[in-house]
């Protein structure tokens, strides 16, 4: 999936990779996607909560050796 910029949350623990996502989502213009790494097995249903309080949209989430990867679109 393509994307717009990339942000490394791994070794950090709630709420620390939703805060930096919150950061470099303010950072992109609407429509733009925000590529996330992290390592903290709580970020997926994290990520979730976040996107549907903030409005912006999850749109797609995998997880491969123990990393979570998260594409979210700016609204």
């Amino acid at each position: 999936m393509n994307f717009d910029k990339e942000l490394d949350a791994r070794g950090l623990n709630c709420p620390l990779p939703i805060l930096r996502a919150k950061k470099s989502l303010a950072e992109l213009q609407s429509g733009q996607v925000l590529r996330i790494i992290a390592t903290d097995p709580g970020s997926v249903k994290d990520f979730a909560a976040f996107a549907k309080q903030t409005g912006n949209e999850l749109l797609a989430s995998a997880e491969k050796d123990k990393e979570f990867e998260f594409f979210m679109k700016r609204k």
